[in-house]
């Protein structure tokens, strides 16, 4: 068994960090007490390979894949919300879900365009009880209606009138959320829909999308309700066109006013961070929703880690005042480990790249930024890369009442010896 830090040795070296800290002007009990406000939005189809509950038997289809086979994955709600239970004890602060349609709970068949709120009762009561707020999706793939790549955007009216009425009656199940549990509901709506080669007309089904959406979002439910529009590059049987491409969906949400923008991290060139679009993008809407993913060459969706690309994005929201701007999920898929240690892992990956963020002296960077003394702002900006973060971070589990250093993966593992492997 693996020896991990004393309660007191974890306390000792957050006094010796802080004073690091404190010396480049940085107030760590301030990083933290803005640290605890952040709520992540955990993803819940990575518990069960986004399957959902809708029909045990359906196939994955409009470009979704998850890899891997790991033994364990939750077959109900009630399995997927007690995973989830030991996840959110885990991590330290109060968190959110994020929750696709396709995870209602009922006893019979309904229809994608006939669900309501009372077939996520079960969501909202769990919800109530954990302090956890939701936000939700329509599940626009994995479903006859969509099997040939298009939904919104369809050529055929019926199809196309299919899913508005599904993505009209997921914003009045965010509505029900946000009211429900006072915190508004983030609704995101993503489509497959796209060509596996190239088009002659680039244009019609984009026109068809720009009305889906407007008839969507005809009716204002603010502010119970928030409703996104997230863009892709390309996806598995989309790979030469995209109808709701990133141009597309950033001049919908400019022109409307009243929609967010989701900017997923793996929804881009494989050299292509979306920490640079953050800044510029928000001069034009209000608010934006963070997708956290690790595309590795393409939209893989594999775990979070602390990275170079989750650090750019979380320093920028950090430096430009984004906090009360940005909604922040993740959105990765990985059956080849388990489960619940990728949803930790990620997590708690998020947050450190976060911490780390609010680690740095912001104002005195800009200040050298502004005097010119670029030498200086680099010599800063490497020195801050080996600062004691992990220090601090130790202590945030320790202060939250949550495993400190890797001792959370042996919780997992008594877990799956006693949960998972009996599934």
């Amino acid at each position: 068994m693996p020896t991990y830090a004393t309660d007191q040795q974890v306390l000792r070296a957050y006094e010796l960090a802080k004073e690091r800290y404190a010396a480049i002007g940085v107030d760590v009990e301030q990083a933290l007490a803005q640290l605890a406000e952040v709520a992540i939005s955990l993803h819940c189809w990575q518990g069960d390979d986004v399957g959902g509950f809708e029909d045990p038997d359906a196939e994955l289809t409009g470009g979704i894949a998850v890899t891997g086979n790991y033994p364990g994955k939750a077959r109900t709600a009630d399995e997927l919300r007690q995973d989830l239970d030991l996840v959110y004890s885990l991590l330290p602060g109060d968190h959110r879900l994020n929750l696709h349609a396709i995870y209602l709970e009922t006893d019979q068949k309904v229809e994608r365009n006939e669900i309501r709120p009372e077939h996520f009762q079960g969501w909202v009561d769990w919800a109530k009880a954990h302090n956890h707020g939701i936000d939700f999706n329509p599940t626009c793939f994995s479903h006859p209606l969509a099997n040939d790549g298009f939904t919104l955007a369809h050529p055929d009216p019926g199809v196309r009138r299919f899913w508005i009425e599904h993505c009209i009656a997921c914003r009045e199940i965010g509505a029900y959320f946000g009211q429900a549990l006072g915190s508004p509901c983030v609704t995101n709506v993503w489509i497959p829909d796209g060509y596996k080669d190239a088009p002659v007309d680039r244009l019609a089904p984009r026109e068809r999308l720009v009305e889906s959406l407007d008839e969507i979002f005809a009716q204002d439910m603010t502010p119970h309700n928030l409703d996104a529009v997230e863009a892709k590059l390309f996806g598995i049987g989309s790979e030469s066109y995209v109808v709701g491409s990133h141009e597309f969906y950033l001049g919908y949400a400019v022109a409307r006013g009243n929609v967010l923008l989701c900017l997923d991290s793996g929804h881009f060139h494989p050299t292509e961070s979306i920490a640079d679009k953050i800044s510029s993008v928000l001069l034009y809407v209000d608010e934006l929703l963070l997708h956290i993913s690790r595309g590795v060459r393409w939209d893989s969706d594999h775990v979070v880690t602390l990275n170079d690309d989750a650090l750019a994005i979380m320093q920028e929201v950090v430096r430009g005042g984004f906090l009360g701007r940005v909604h922040i999920g993740l959105d990765f898929f990985d059956a080849s480990i388990n489960r619940l240690a990728a949803w930790t892992i990620g997590a708690r990956n998020a947050l450190k790249a976060l911490l780390i963020a609010l680690l740095e002296p912001t104002e005195r960077l800009r200040e050298l930024e502004m005097a010119g003394d670029y030498t200086a702002r680099l010599a800063f900006l490497e020195a801050l890369k080996t600062m004691p973060f992990d220090a601090v971070w130790d202590y945030h589990c320790l202060r939250s009442g949550v495993p400190v250093g890797l001792s959370y993966l042996d919780i997992i593992k008594e877990y799956e010896a006693s949960v998972l492997s009996q599934r």
